[in-house]
């Protein structure tokens, strides 16, 4: 039995079956309101769902199980001396050390829960970097949404924040370092290149199999690398377009990857009506185009950058969920789709629980 979590702007949906489907709708939680994101602990098998309230703004939920009773947690919220107020929280990650989490907000800035969830600290390395006043929101906000953890290695993270680029610790976040060489930002004039700290990126994952490789999805290009998120090659030749949210990378093998491209930033649908989810065997030397099942006429979707995910099984199972409401899933690594559900909200986050 598969169990998905669909956030969605009006609320969570919980869906179960086979891996191949059907899927039923269970439970729907959080009538109304807007679930950012949402995962089920693998350690502790506690669920974590965060919520926008119009009324009573961001917070982080916990459930020992999704289709009962949720508890709001206590943060994370900004010590008054920040002078910040948390605008949306875009991810939870379990962290390398047990019971410890991490969360991505908005504006840019890491929290950390060392006690499941329940309570949450600022990192204030981060948050007092000298260059935080010069830090530029992209269109979602100034957002702290990919946190990637080093496998067996709790010292070492891996963060991306639109538009503040790549930033690493080594010490368990007591400081930061930028990794940023190799990233072109072509939205800026070419003079400006260089020293702008202007980087948006819009998504980045790192290989469990090889964790010093990373993907990422630039705002404007797709790039591979394999020194830890140091340095960084565009693999984005082959691609309709460079700009788009989600990837996914196969967590049994580091030179396959996924990304799902849309036309540009001031035009964000599918180029030219179909809907394609384009792989690389060969850590992003070629990539190629799967539409088995998936629509090819008018089909002007958007994916957002946490709505696409994978199950780490054999074979694996991907899925993602589209703001006309639709979900889409393959239990053969991407060569054919299916339809999981057509007409929910339109779709933030997808987790396979």
């Amino acid at each position: 039995m598969t169990e998905l979590l669909i956030g969605t702007r009006k609320g969570l949906f919980v869906l179960r079956g086979d891996r191949s489907g059907p899927f039923e709708i269970v439970h729907r939680a959080f009538e109304g309101v807007t679930v950012e994101y949402a995962i089920r602990d693998p350690r502790s098998g506690l669920y974590l769902a965060s919520v926008t309230s119009g009324h009573f703004g961001p917070r982080v939920w916990t459930a020992n199980d999704p289709t009962g009773k949720w508890e709001q947690t206590a943060g994370p919220a900004f010590p008054e001396d920040a002078g910040a107020t948390v605008e949306r929280i875009w991810v939870v990650t379990p962290a390398e050390e047990d019971g410890v989490l991490w969360a991505g907000v908005a504006p840019a800035a890491l929290f950390r829960s060392e006690d499941g969830g329940e309570t949450w600290e600022l990192n204030r390395a981060l948050w007092d970097r000298p260059e935080r006043p010069r830090w530029q929101p992209g269109a979602g906000g100034l957002a702290l949404h990919s946190i990637c953890p080093m496998p067996g290695d709790p010292d070492r993270l891996t963060l991306a924040i639109s538009a503040a680029g790549i930033w690493h610790t080594d010490d368990r976040g007591k400081s930061w370092r930028k990794g940023n060489t190799g990233l072109v930002p072509l939205y800026i004039p070419e003079e400006s290149r260089a020293t702008s700290e202007d980087l948006c990126v819009h998504n980045v994952h790192r290989s469990p199999a090889r964790p010093e490789r990373l993907m990422l999805q630039f705002h404007t290009g797709v790039y591979r690398s394999d020194d830890g998120g140091d340095t960084w090659t565009d693999i984005g030749e082959g691609l309709p377009s460079t700009f788009g949210f989600p990837m996914a990378i196969d967590p049994a093998d580091p030179d396959s990857g996924y990304v799902i491209p849309l036309v540009a930033d001031l035009d964000r649908v599918t180029p030219g009506g179909s809907l394609r989810v384009y792989v690389t065997r060969d850590a992003g030397k070629s990539w190629t185009a799967r539409t088995h099942g998936l629509p090819q006429r008018d089909a002007y979707m958007t994916v957002l950058r946490q709505a696409f995910t994978h199950d780490g099984g054999t074979p694996l199972c991907l899925y993602f969920g589209a703001t006309s409401g639709a979900v889409f899933g393959s239990v053969d690594a991407g060569a054919t789709w299916f339809t999981v559900a057509e007409r929910l909200a339109p779709v933030t986050a997808v987790r396979v629980a």
